[in-house]
């Protein structure tokens, strides 16, 4: 179905309302291109996102939602705004984006390049922040014409995780913000992601696993120093090291169920500090991705035996900390509901349903565990403008004019969901 058939298929007062709302949103552009591209030159790490943060909560204030600022019981870092339709009945709809950078230096020449040295927004992230930003502005306009609540949740950190200073979990944001509740009495939750793989114009949807749980992992593994003239007196970490990455790796090739998509691989080794000397310590980190919970715990478990094993084989000690991570399942409902708001907007050719998921990770996962809902790749590819960089690339770029597709979409998919 078109945008012209949906919009006259819901009746003329609805049909001249959404009409409205989507010329509104396509009117916001080059406010969009403005954000986007001050949240751009001004990136901001995990949970240190407090400027963004107050663009946000500032802009949703003008516009007159009910904004929390602070959320999350751990960092505190999180915004919210909430806006009620003013039309009897409808569900509550959480929509949401991040607001964190990569520590990425930027390569591109470009006049709102990154002017803080070594973090970049490499993952669309100012562009979700953006989008979802229209999103609001174009529908607290518009209130008159549509029901139910809707949540706007901008969080930090999505791309990591730090401790916890309370328990010491490694938390990501999307998590620190669900224990403030912010998933409570949410009938539907959505979240758009930039994706250069797709071309400019198109939507990509999942039927259920859109991406792996990716979870982080820091091993550390004690011994005891010494000079390499008495090495029975020592136990080297080193050698412990060699053991332990040997043994992970037999565990991934042996004792992983074949049949299940499952990654593992080593990001960093830390250990020694001198040519003749025995390493005391070593830490180890890295992550997995694999899609099913028993495939999760399995290998969870195989870390933390085969450090065991190696320590004590060794007559050293182990300490191993996770970042947990989950899949991104999609609803099979919420689904429907985002192929036909997108086939709107694009339409039905460019309206795309993906069959192999990503094996990259994403916290919103821990929202669809809890909420029926999807996670929606938006298209920003254009070889012709040469932005052709995958995410996490000093070079990514993507084409702005999908910024109002995004707020489009978002737009429909609360119109309609009521």
């Amino acid at each position: 179905m078109s945008l012209r058939e949906t919009i006259e298929a819901a009746g003329w007062e609805e049909a001249q309302a959404l009409r409205s709302m989507l010329n509104f949103a396509d009117s916001l552009h080059e406010e969009l291109v403005a954000i986007r591209r001050d949240l751009h030159g001004h990136p901001e790490l995990l949970y240190s996102t407090d400027r963004t943060a107050s663009i946000v909560a500032g802009l949703l204030e003008e516009w007159g939602l009910h904004v929390v600022t602070g959320v999350g019981p751990h960092f505190g870092k999180g915004v919210v705004g909430t806006l009620r339709g003013s039309l009897p009945g409808g569900r509550t709809i959480l929509l949401r984006a991040d607001m964190d950078a990569l520590p990425i230096q930027e390569l591109n020449e470009i006049d709102y390049r990154s002017e803080v040295d070594g973090v970049m927004h490499a993952c669309g992230h100012d562009a979700h922040t953006a989008m979802l930003l229209g999103a609001a502005k174009t529908l607290a306009a518009h209130r008159d014409h549509w029901a139910g609540e809707i949540r706007f949740v901008f969080q930090p950190a999505e791309e990591g995780a730090l401790p916890s200073p309370l328990d010491g979990r490694l938390l990501s944001g999307g998590r620190d913000m669900i224990e403030a509740g912010i998933l409570d009495g949410v009938d539907r939750c959505y979240a758009l992601h930039v994706w250069p793989e797709l071309a400019a114009g198109t939507i990509g949807i999942h039927e259920r696993y859109a991406m792996a749980a990716s979870s982080h992992f820091h091993v550390t593994l004690q011994g005891k120093n010494g000079h390499h003239s008495t090495p029975h007196l020592a136990v080297d970490a080193i050698q412990m090291t060699a053991a332990y990455i040997q043994a992970i790796n037999g565990l991934m090739a042996h004792g992983v169920d074949p049949t299940e998509s499952a990654v593992l691989a080593f990001g960093t080794v830390q250990a020694g500090t001198v040519i003749n000397a025995i390493a005391e310590r070593s830490v180890i980190s890295g992550t997995f991705r694999a899609f099913s919970k028993e495939t999760v715990a399995a290998i969870t478990e195989g870390l933390h035996r085969h450090a065991q094993a190696v320590s004590l084989s060794y007559g050293g000690s182990y300490e191993l900390s996770f970042r947990e991570g989950i899949a991104v399942v999609n609803d099979a409902e919420a689904v429907r509901e985002v192929i036909r708001s997108g086939a709107a907007i694009v339409g039905r050719s460019r309206m795309l349903q993906l069959d192999a998921p990503s094996l990259a990770g994403e916290d919103f996962g821990w929202y669809l565990e809890r909420v029926p809902g999807a996670f929606i790749l938006l298209g920003c590819g254009n070889a012709e403008q040469g932005i052709t960089d995958g995410l996490h690339r000093p070079r990514f770029n993507l084409d702005e004019s999908v910024l109002t597709h995004g707020v489009k979409l978002l737009v429909h998919l609360v119109v309609d969901g009521q």
